[in-house]
């Protein structure tokens, strides 16, 4: 199964609360703290409604 490297780029600081909930979800809690997660469509969901505050790389395994 594929896998993202995700890095939180951007604060969180002044977003919608549904931004910082997508952030904790994904497990960002620090910027340039990179977190590794499988894709899924959820994942891909919540990737997507906060791409602007991120850097994502697919993981070759």
């Amino acid at each position: 199964m594929k896998k993202y490297k995700i890095v939180q780029i951007k604060s969180r600081i002044g977003r919608p609360e549904n931004q910082k909930r997508n952030l904790d979800a994904l497990g960002l809690r620090k910027l340039h703290n990179p977190v590794v997660v499988e894709a899924t469509p959820q994942i891909e969901g919540m990737i997507n409604k906060v791409r602007h505050l991120l850097q994502v790389e697919e993981v070759k395994e």
